[in-house]
């Protein structure tokens, strides 16, 4: 039974995340509107917290944020209306300059933009209730006295069927109250809903806090606290800024329509701001409507081009560089993400999902930031996307792409020294390259492409050494066993070279007695073992044990590239064998050797 109990632990975060798709698709009618009050809170906190640093108490302050953030959109809502209305009524006017554009353009009546133009003139018709002439005349012909008889004993002799019209029961009073107020309650009832709930959680914000840390438990106050503070640091910094932009876009585009005569330009600056809430899809409504309009209302062309390049030139400039200098890295979500959570929430909770796409991801990225069982949605959804110079340069390598992965350390290389370079990318790709050996990953025609493309590149960086005064002592570099050791201890080698040292490669197999007997003589020579993870201790430990025997006097120095062991417990457990130090960087290791520097003879 333990291997299915495995399987469903390894499947449990997939698991919960259909769950929580079934949860919000069949709760949306509560979810919903709790989303939306959940987004309220964090746009309008902050204005609540202000208020009570300059002494409003809670209560006030919370109403008085709510009857002003209500005023607001009941206001806009009320001018969007009435104007709308206005448009409406006024668009029968404006067909004889549809059909004039259609015809100079050459355009079918019946294609995608000639249905659009017309069907605004149509729409405008029915709400104001007026009567116009057929917006396709057909044009009659005279007809001879003769052929009108003809027609007539055509008439006579096969009569036409007569138009039958169904006309429906009348409906009762509460059928026709059902079918007229079902369509205002249940809008209003959500903004209801939606308004109680941001009044309590505003009011409540501390005791909510509390709620969620006592269902964490006490182990996880640290995350959790964290948790909520990024999420509430970045869903309300891009709520705020995301309003004021969006404010200031659509004053800017009013004020440019009406320079530019259009009617109704504060309904279409309104629209425009609003419909940016809306991810992609709102921008460009926001600037098709206008510019419909224009081509219905004037006689000319000029007007409606020059609403579209107002519409161009403001969109580029606030999506390039007003946006991404205001909002950073706010949200943290990439492009691509919020592309395709817009879609979900759309498909999950209809427009209002599309609208909360945003603040709702951001909960998301926040939640695998910080639940390790759901880090994927981090990976997925968060705009961190990158490898790590050490990690992109083994990538490449195992591509077989040695251009490439030399000009990534080429590019890691600008203003940094190469001791850098072999500490942050080389070492950590050859503890790579040896991990994958060890687990039978890597196969050997690759293994020694790799390795020789990491020593190609360090003999270039090599040719670079000018030749510095030799003041430091003499070090022997004897790499443990493997042949990513030997690599390692050629940049060891290399590094203590250009710090000032005399230093010589030593393999392990010429270590005879005879050299060992040299070494002994000269006690001022320092021994440096390089060795690789992750089987790299027991050699390590039986190379130190024989040259402890054999060289009491000289100072060996052990480096285990890359470990994440503790150092000094790790020196303990060579026993009497240990050496003096253990490192586990190529800087520790030269750090660990100045202190042996002598003057040259």
């Amino acid at each position: 039974m333990a291997r299915p109990r495995r399987g469903m632990l390894a499947n449990e975060p997939m698991l919960m995340l259909a769950l929580s798709v079934v949860a919000l698709y069949y709760g949306r009618p509560v979810l919903m509107p709790l989303a939306m009050a959940l987004t309220l809170n964090f746009l309008l906190a902050p204005v609540v917290i202000l208020l009570q640093k300059v002494r409003v108490g809670r209560l006030p302050a919370v109403v008085l944020v709510m009857v002003f953030a209500t005023t607001v959109v009941g206001g806009v809502g009320w001018i969007v209306a009435r104007q709308l209305l206005n448009v409406a009524s006024d668009l029968p006017n404006y067909r004889l300059n549809i059909h004039d554009k259609m015809d100079a353009l050459h355009m079918p009546k019946d294609g995608a933009l000639g249905r659009a133009l017309t069907s605004m003139g149509e729409v405008g018709q029915e709400i104001s209730g007026t009567q116009t002439v057929d917006s396709h005349p057909i044009q009659r012909s005279h007809m001879t006295r003769k052929a009108r008889e003809e027609a007539k004993a055509e008439a006579e002799a096969h009569p036409k069927p007569s138009l039958v019209t169904v006309v429906p029961p009348p409906i009762t009073e509460r059928e026709y109250l059902r079918q007229f107020v079902t369509p205002v309650l249940r809008p209003l009832g959500t903004a209801t809903m939606v308004i109680i709930f941001t009044f309590y959680m505003l009011l409540k914000r501390e005791d909510l806090r509390n709620r969620l840390l006592l269902l964490a438990g006490a182990g996880r106050l640290n995350v959790m606290t964290q948790a909520l503070n990024d999420a509430a640091q970045r869903i309300s910094s891009f709520l705020v800024m995301n309003a004021v932009v969006n404010a200031a876009y659509g004053v800017v585009f009013g004020v440019g329509l009406y320079l530019l005569h259009v009617p109704n330009a504060t309904l279409w600056g309104a629209l425009a701001g609003l419909l940016r809430l809306v991810p992609y899809a709102g921008t460009l409504v926001g600037g098709s409507l206008p510019f419909l309009y224009s081509l219905a209302v004037f006689d000319t062309w000029g007007p409606p081009l020059f609403v579209l390049l107002l519409f161009g030139v403001l969109e580029i400039t606030v999506a390039n560089f007003v946006e991404p200098w205001l909002y950073g890295s706010h949200t943290g979500i990439s492009s691509l993400a919020l592309l395709i959570t817009a879609v979900v929430w759309t498909l999950l909770w209809g427009i209002p999902g599309l609208v909360l796409a945003t603040p709702l991801t951001v909960c998301l990225i926040v939640l695998g930031r910080y639940v390790p069982q759901m880090s994927f949605l981090h990976v997925l959804l968060g705009d961190e996307a990158e490898l790590t110079p050490d990690a992109h340069f083994y990538e490449r390598l195992l591509a077989m792409d040695q251009a490439e992965a030399h000009a990534i350390a080429d590019r890691y290389l600008e203003g940094r020294t190469s001791l850098e370079l072999y500490d942050a990318v080389l070492l950590p790709a050859l503890c790579l390259v040896e991990q994958d050996r060890h687990k039978g990953v890597l196969d050997e025609v690759r293994s020694a492409f790799m390795l020789q493309s990491i020593t190609e590149l360090t003999a270039e960086l090599m040719a670079f050494d000018t030749g510095l005064e030799r003041k430091g002592c003499p070090i022997v570099c004897i790499p443990a066993n493997e042949q990513t050791d030997q690599v390692a201890a050629a940049m060891l080698a290399q590094v203590l070279e250009q710090s000032g040292h005399n230093t010589m490669m030593l393999p392990v197999v010429s270590l005879s007695d005879e050299i060992l007997a040299r070494l002994a003589a000269e006690p001022e020579t320092s021994i440096c073992i390089s060795a690789l993870p992750p089987f790299a201790f027991a050699r390590a430990r039986a190379l130190c044990q024989r040259l402890r025997e054999q060289l009491p006097q000289n100072k060996i120095v052990l480096g285990l590239w890359g470990s994440n062991a503790n150092l000094d417990s790790m020196r303990e457990r060579f026993g009497t064998a240990r050496p003096d130090a253990v490192v586990k960087t190529l800087a520790q290791a030269s750090n660990e050797l100045k202190q042996c520097e002598r003057v040259a003879v």
